[in-house]
């Protein structure tokens, strides 16, 4: 390869469903590669596998992208949109004689896949057709047999190169079957568009999931059967589980739609999939788009796995979701309160639900949460133990009192003086500083039928003179 040659990364996702979040990482890792090196990314939509093509999932992936703001160069290009150059050039590589074709039958290959399994023996093709005369071809074609293409793997040697993160990696030909080039019904294995387009669209470097390594060699030999020039490759460290298996469906969420879904933020996603698997020179562990771009580098990307920490992008989303605006954090909460059917879509105070936000900005870890956190506010009658109103060994008349004592000191507040502040300090003169529990305690689950909640001032202010008040009456009617 021409190290002159402008830099060209690819993200080639291919149409199966949704967006993995190891895939994120990948294009992640290559437009930031790009960019730092005033280069170009490409995507590009690998549909050449139609049994496992989903509909819509092209639009899916675009869409899903699109929501992290870091755009491509060129692109999407579909690769079912040009199939016949593949099978042209396919059949160039027969002409060249580094293909050939291959009549065996599905039952033919099983058959013989079952001898050598009984024979322990790794399933592989015995290149029955390698060795086919041209006449045997003809016979073949004239019959109507149906064919796939298969390279000609040389019969012995090694495959050894650099990988930019693993350093030198070496493959024994010996272990590499007759790859099938181009199936029976006229379309492309993944191998061999993959190369192509690679090469027509000038892409430099390859940078890429572990899980691709073993198709490394398949790769360089396909490059080698046209005479054509190999990018440099870099496979990326798989994201594991944290028992270390690779991360899967059955264990948690991987698609990325199902992390935007719960409300973890683009921002905060980024973030913590750049951190996994690339370590960084200091102990900095929040980075924004820019610093990431001055500071990624695929150097410092690790070889082993990089294990997926819920709870750190927990802590991370949660960070994030702190630096936005009230506004801002409301009007992302609001879909989430109108899906619980705590208020209606067309239906609300937006200045109310501003300040119930605010409330639950600093424990708020992700956007989802808000329903379960606030639900309390719009509730007519709240439903919990009775128990609940109790501070440590305070009997169930001591509650009752304080409560009683509570509402009295805030009937005396008018409604337009029902404020955090001034609820605080009427409250405060009935308490003794060293047994300020006894009151705030009971008083504040009468408000939240919570264990956990803001402070019940500010829970009053929001709900208001008549209904803080119908609430600690309930709460001491449940103590009767």
């Amino acid at each position: 390869m021409n190290k002159k040659n402008k830099i060209k990364v690819r993200f080639a996702p291919s149409p199966t469903g949704y967006l993995h979040i190891g895939g994120l990482r990948t294009y992640l890792y290559n437009w930031l590669f790009a960019q730092q090196n005033q280069g170009e990314i490409i995507l590009r939509i690998e549909d050449t596998d139609r049994r496992r093509y989903v509909q819509g999932a092209t639009e899916s992936l675009i869409k899903t992208l699109q929501q992290f703001n870091l755009p491509w160069d060129q692109g999407p290009f579909i690769q079912s949109q040009k199939i016949g150059n593949y099978r042209g050039l396919a059949q160039k590589l027969v002409d060249q004689g580094q293909a050939y074709y291959c009549f065996c039958s599905p039952q033919d290959l099983e058959k013989m896949k079952q001898t050598q399994i009984s024979q322990k023996q790794a399933p592989h093709y015995n290149r029955t057709c390698r060795s086919l005369s041209d006449q045997e071809i003809k016979e073949n074609f004239k019959k109507g047999k149906p064919y796939v293409i298969r390279l000609k793997v040389p019969l012995k040697g090694e495959i050894i190169l650099k990988d930019l993160i693993r350093g030198k990696v070496k493959f024994d030909l010996k272990t590499i079957d007759d790859q099938i080039l181009l199936k029976s019904d006229g379309w492309p294995t993944y191998h061999l568009a993959n190369v192509i387009d690679d090469h027509f669209m000038g892409i430099t470097h390859v940078i890429r999931g572990e899980e691709w390594l073993p198709s490394l060699p398949k790769h360089i030999l396909v490059y080698r059967a046209f005479g054509w020039p190999t990018p440099f490759f870099a496979h990326l460290p798989l994201l594991l589980n944290p028992d270390r298996s690779k991360l899967s469906k059955r264990q948690g969420d991987v698609a990325v739609e199902d992390y935007l879904a719960q409300g973890y933020l683009p921002s905060a996603l980024i973030n913590f999939l750049t951190l996994l698997g690339w370590n960084p020179d200091n102990n900095q562990e929040i980075f924004n788009l820019k610093e990431l771009k001055k500071s990624f580098s695929l150097d410092q990307v690790q070889k082993a796995g990089a294990v997926f920490n819920k709870e750190k992008l927990d802590w991370m989303n949660g960070y994030y979701l702190r630096q936005l605006s009230v506004k801002k954090l409301t009007r992302l909460c609001l879909p989430y309160l109108i899906q619980a059917g705590l208020i209606k879509k067309n239906d609300y105070s937006f200045k109310k639900i501003k300040k119930i936000i605010v409330l639950e900005q600093e424990r708020l870890k992700k956007l989802s949460e808000i329903s379960l956190l606030t639900d309390f506010f719009f509730q007519d009658e709240l439903d919990y133990d009775p128990h609940l109103l109790i501070w440590k060994k305070m009997s169930l008349a001591q509650v009752k009192e304080n409560l009683t004592q509570v509402k009295n000191c805030l009937t005396k507040i008018k409604k337009i003086r029902f404020t955090p502040s001034n609820i605080f300090k009427s409250v405060e003169k009935i308490t003794k500083k060293e047994n300020r529990g006894e009151v705030f305690w009971p008083w504040r689950v009468s408000l939240s039928g919570r264990k956990n909640s803001p402070p019940p001032q500010e829970i009053a202010a929001i709900l208001g003179r008549e209904k803080t008040l119908s609430r600690i009456q309930q709460a001491i009617n449940k103590l009767k």
